[in-house]
């Protein structure tokens, strides 16, 4: 099960309402009928900030105003560097970090008017050290971090706290066609890294966690 799966039934015991953002030629809907009641759907292109903000005020308009938002949309290409063809590393840029911009940005007012609200920025190890064969990836990543440290300075005197998730390999299908069963066999179970990001993101008197990083076992 992907993260984003797993998300949706952690956070359901909350008793809250769940958005989930679709992406473009993603069908998550039709894995998620058990939970229809305490969901609602949108499909929206995070590489676009006109579509970003068009799908947020619909809904603040059919749901109300976030108060938890999970940046979560990634896509990576590996390959040595030279390789990497334009077309890719456009993509990674525009969904990996432009996308996390455009969507914290968008939640941003409403969260400081209420002075109060979460932002998680799910980044990966690869914001962290760099990879071989993971040169755009990396630099992706890296900005996302910068954003993330950033902005968590920059909200220091409200009430809105940033959260950076570094995460290893995780068993899921981000892998599809990168990797085989076998290579990843021994990577990190994603509902464990579910849990442990979901568990830091609860409010907790005197304690602010701003980052937390998951590695794979050696």
């Amino acid at each position: 099960m992907d993260l984003g799966l797993l998300w949706l039934r952690n956070i359901l015991i909350w008793g809250v309402m769940y958005v989930c953002w679709e992406g473009r030629g993603q069908s998550l809907s039709s894995q998620l009928n058990y939970y229809r009641t305490a969901i609602r759907f949108y499909e929206v292109d995070v590489t676009s900030k006109e579509a970003v903000a068009h799908v947020l005020e619909s809904i603040k308009e059919e749901v109300g105003p976030v108060d938890l938002l999970i940046n979560n949309a990634g896509l990576g290409v590996f390959d040595l560097a030279e390789n990497i063809v334009e077309e890719s590393v456009h993509d990674m840029i525009d969904i990996n970090l432009k996308g996390t911009i455009f969507c914290t940005q968008e939640v941003l007012p409403s969260m400081k008017i209420r002075n109060e609200g979460v932002i998680v920025n799910v980044v990966s190890t690869a914001g962290v050290e760099g990879k071989v064969n993971e040169t755009v990836y990396c630099a992706s990543k890296f900005g996302v971090r910068g954003f993330t440290e950033s902005l968590s300075l920059e909200l220091n005197e409200t009430g809105i706290r940033v959260f950076g998730a570094y995460m290893g390999g995780m068993k899921s299908t981000f892998w599809d066609g990168i990797l085989s069963e076998e290579r990843i066999k021994d990577f990190m179970n994603p509902d464990d890294v579910a849990d442990i990001i979901i568990e830091n993101t609860k409010p907790r008197k005197n304690i602010t966690v701003t980052e937390v990083i998951i590695k794979n076992k050696s």
